[in-house]
C-alpha cells in the first residue's frame, strides 16, 4: 500500500472517530450530571445546549444562552427548568435532580454552529429496600423456604457473608432453600443490584423460622412435672381436707405450683384459725 494511501486510511479513521467521539454516563434518578465540550475557543457569543430523547425523535433545547443583555440563559423547556445551568466561560451544562425521563443524547452548538461531540445519558430508578418473604412447607417443618421479588440481579448471604445458590425451585436466586440446622443465630440477607444502585433488606434469623428444641423440651418437662404436682396434691388433698399436714405438704414438695394454691391455702389458714375456738 502506498503512502498516499496509507494518509488517506488514517484521516478517514480520524474523522470518523471525531464524528462519534463523546460520553457514556449512566446516573440513578435524583443524581446531576455535568457535560462539557472538549473544543470551547473564544470568542463565544452564544451557547445552545439540545437534548434528543431516547426514541430519536423529539428534539428540544435543553438550555440556551446569548451574549447581551440580559445574559441569563433561557430553558424553554419546562422539563429542564429549575434543575439545569449553563456556564458560559467553558461552555458546560449542569442538571440536578434528575428524572427517567432526561435520558438521551445531549448535543450543543457553540457560535450557532453545532459540535461533533455527543453526550448520551441513561436514567434508571433506584433499586427499593427488599423486603424477605417467608414461606412455610407443611410437608417439611426443617424446610423454609425464602423469597425476594425483583427483575434484576438478586443477591443472597447468610451470616457468615457466604453468597447463596437459589432453591430447586427457583435456581433464578428469586427464593432460597433454609434447612434447619439448629443454630438460631444464623441469618440471611436479599441484596437488590442494579447497574447504579443497590440496597439490602434487613436480616432473617433462623430463631424466627424455627421453633427453638431446647426451649420446647424445657415446656415439655415443666408441664409434666406441673401435672404430676397437680395430681399429688388433689390426692393429699382428699386424704387431708383442710389439715396443716395437707398445707405443709404443699409448701415442702411442690414450690413449682405452690402460688397457683396460695389463695386457697390463705382461705383455709382462716378458715382454720375462724373455727379454732369450737375446736377447742
Amino acid at each position: 500500500m502506498s503512502l498516499r494511501s496509507l494518509t488517506f486510511v488514517s484521516i478517514v479513521v480520524f474523522i470518523t472517530t471525531e464524528a462519534v467521539s463523546g460520553e457514556d454516563v449512566l446516573k440513578a434518578v435524583g443524581d446531576q450530571v455535568s457535560f462539557r465540550p472538549d473544543k470551547f475557543v473564544p470568542p463565544v457569543t452564544s451557547i445552545i445546549w439540545k437534548h434528543i430523547t431516547t426514541d430519536g425523535i423529539t428534539v428540544v433545547k435543553a438550555i440556551e444562552w446569548e451574549k447581551g443583555e440580559p445574559e441569563t440563559p433561557e430553558i424553554p423547556n419546562p422539563r429542564f427548568k429549575g434543575i439545569t445551568t449553563v456556564d458560559e466561560k467553558t461552555g458546560e451544562i449542569n442538571i440536578t435532580n434528575l428524572k427517567v425521563e432526561h435520558s438521551g443524547v445531549y448535543t450543543i452548538d457553540i457560535n450557532m454552529k453545532e459540535q461533533k461531540q455527543k453526550f448520551t445519558l441513561t436514567v434508571m430508578e433506584r433499586v427499593p429496600k427488599p423486603v424477605i418473604k417467608v414461606n412455610m412447607t407443611e410437608d417439611n417443618p426443617d424446610d423454609v423456604y425464602l423469597r425476594c421479588e425483583y427483575n434484576e440481579t438478586i443477591i443472597w448471604k447468610n451470616s457468615a457473608g457466604k453468597t447463596l445458590k437459589g432453591s430447586k425451585l427457583n435456581p433464578t436466586r428469586e427464593s432460597i432453600t433454609v434447612k434447619n440446622k439448629g443454630n438460631l443465630k444464623n441469618f440471611y440477607t436479599c441484596t437488590l443490584k442494579n447497574a447504579v444502585s443497590e440496597e439490602t433488606s434487613d436480616p432473617v434469623y433462623e430463631s424466627d423460622l424455627f421453633e427453638d428444641v431446647s426451649s420446647k423440651e424445657l415446656l415439655g418437662i415443666l408441664i409434666a412435672i406441673t401435672i404430676i404436682q397437680i395430681i399429688i396434691i388433689s390426692f393429699h388433698f382428699v386424704q387431708y381436707k383442710v389439715s396443716p399436714e395437707f398445707i405443709k405438704f404443699v409448701e415442702d414438695h411442690c414450690p413449682l405450683i405452690e402460688g397457683l394454691y396460695s389463695p386457697v391455702l390463705a382461705n383455709i389458714n382462716e378458715r382454720r384459725k375462724s373455727y379454732s375456738p369450737r375446736m377447742a
